[in-house]
């Protein structure tokens, strides 16, 4: 690619995929509204407002390929989930059809299905049961991605995300760990592959205790390295286990559950 779009470049995630993106482009251009580092040789900062229309237009134009991963990223009240994660996602999409349908990698989340049992094993077909309102705007992004695949054939990866950290930290992720190494590779794949459409992909890492089937992905040419079991020795050491009656040892979306719906 030319150029590749990071939104979200400051959060944790975006530091990351900063670094190990870079060789997919000849510019990485990183966008937030949060303060970037200084642009480094062949990156481009911008500081951009998701909900703002014209500045998303701006953010957009030139690009190639999108990573996204802007917006709000855990609970919130609604208002501030509206603005970053269903107005500017919908600025984000029109802004691609303005300008050539770029490639997109849409962090969703397991927050989507959160309220399914932790004893279920999920395709990528399981309806929706998000465990808050910011699942509830991950729903949404991913219809909105469908509609404009079906409507433009805008491509789009819905990406899943578990817990993309640098170690599992605690029996939940066990489960739910995706590597920074494997969502790397995922999205190399993700640009590499001729015909992407609009998928489904969970987003994890090759946990033996994993609730999520990515069986369905063959054709992605894509298969995760690492395995959160390698950590269950130090994990038992270290963190007390769950109770076995509190929710968020029952529930996929773990501590979500327990949220109420913030007002402030």
């Amino acid at each position: 690619m030319r150029r590749l779009l990071i939104t979200g470049a400051a959060g944790q995630l975006g530091r990351v995929m900063r670094k190990r993106l870079a060789p997919l482009a000849d510019t990485i251009r990183l966008a937030d509204l949060a303060r970037l580092d200084p642009p480094e040789r062949d990156e481009e900062c911008m500081s951009c407002d998701l909900s703002d229309a014209a500045a998303v237009h701006e953010m957009v134009a030139g690009c190639d390929g999108i990573v996204h991963l802007g917006g709000v990223s855990v609970e919130r009240p609604f208002d501030q989930i509206l603005g970053g994660n269903i107005v500017g996602l919908y600025n984000l999409y029109e802004a691609a059809r303005a300008h050539g349908q770029p490639r997109i990698v849409f962090a969703s989340s397991n927050h989507t299905i959160g309220y399914y049992p932790q004893t279920e094993r999920l395709g990528p077909d399981a309806p929706y049961r998000p465990d808050g309102l910011y699942g509830v705007s991950k729903c949404f992004g991913e219809a909105l991605a469908r509609l404009y695949f079906d409507k433009f054939g805008q491509e789009t990866a819905l990406v899943r995300i578990g817990s993309c950290t640098p170690e599992p930290t605690n029996y939940r992720m066990l489960s739910t760990w995706f590597s920074h190494d494997d969502f790397a590779s995922m999205i190399e794949a993700i640009f590499r592959v001729s015909t992407l459409g609009c998928p489904v992909i969970w987003g994890s890492s090759a946990n033996d205790a994993g609730w999520w089937d990515n069986s369905h992905l063959g054709w992605l040419g894509w298969k995760p390295k690492d395995n959160a079991e390698a950590h269950r020795i130090h994990i038992e050491a270290l963190t007390p286990r769950p109770d076995p009656s509190d929710p968020t040892s029952r529930f996929q979306g773990g501590d979500f559950v327990n949220n109420p719906i913030f007002k402030e």
